[in-house]
């Protein structure tokens, strides 16, 4: 059997920066044992495939270790592969996936993303946050992941996760953001729980950060910067209960999975 795949940076202006993912189209619904074997296979933080409906597309990602409930790197991979490779000729993406249906549509050079908003609520502190990011945040809140801020852009940049504590948590991940020196808002993103140590540029992570922000700052649109290593760009705004996301996205790779099923 042989399998198209394309890697695509994501939230990338550029090739080799922003967030990687896998891009798999698929004509119909493989075992989720050998989808989630794909996904080890690629080690990235995200493989996507995707099967045509008859209203848009069926969308699922994988990490290394899990399928998870929403991904918006590799939604962004997946939209441009569609678009740019497959040439299709609608406006506008409907995925069908865990989390309902998410929209993706141009906007100039950029694409954006339609996603719900998650907003976070203030929590006690773990202890094994705190261990795990070695040091004392100004609050922090809980939603599917936990938010942790701080004061400076200075203070995100030096963080130093311990794995082994972060993956103590009840969450799937741990959000560090504080305010940026050139963009409204930094970030990272840590899941060693789900084989992710730390996500270049992380989608979800924004529909909790972007109405957190959004209410600190006083305002709906705002821009935003996940300072990992790779580093990439976003554009946020918070639309009643939905999250506008917008990015560019880069092709760096085409291939074939060849394997005997």
């Amino acid at each position: 059997m042989k399998l198209k795949q394309y890697q695509v940076d994501a939230f990338a202006s550029r090739a080799f920066e922003g967030n990687p993912a896998a891009v798999c189209p698929l004509d119909g619904w493989l075992d989720d044992a050998l989808l989630q074997a794909i996904a080890e296979e690629n080690n990235l933080s995200e493989t996507a495939f995707f099967v045509a409906t008859g209203e848009g597309f069926a969308l699922r990602w994988f990490t290394p270790v899990a399928e998870v409930d929403l991904c918006g790197h590799a939604t962004l991979a997946s939209a441009h592969v569609i678009f740019e490779i497959m040439g299709h000729a609608k406006p506008v993406i409907t995925f069908a996936t865990r989390s309902g249906d998410l929209r993706v549509q141009r906007q100039g050079s950029l694409l954006e993303m339609d996603f719900p908003s998650t907003p976070a609520a203030p929590c006690a502190i773990p202890a094994a946050l705190l261990a795990g990011l070695g040091r004392q945040p100004l609050e922090v809140l809980a939603a599917d992941d936990y938010l942790a801020i701080f004061a400076s852009e200075a203070e995100i940049r030096t963080i130093r996760p311990d794995p082994g504590c972060l993956s103590q948590l009840d969450r799937r991940g741990v959000i560090v953001s504080a305010p940026g020196i050139e963009v409204d808002f930094v970030s990272r993103f840590f899941a060693p729980k789900y084989g992710i140590l730390e996500d270049p540029v992380t989608g979800s992570a924004h529909c909790v950060l972007t109405p957190y922000w959004a209410g600190r700052l006083g305002r709906n649109t705002l821009s935003a910067r996940q300072v990992s290593k790779r580093g990439g760009n976003l554009g946020c705004s918070l639309q009643g209960d939905r999250v506008l996301l917008s990015g560019s996205a880069i092709t760096v790779m085409e291939t074939e999975i060849c394997f005997s099923p």
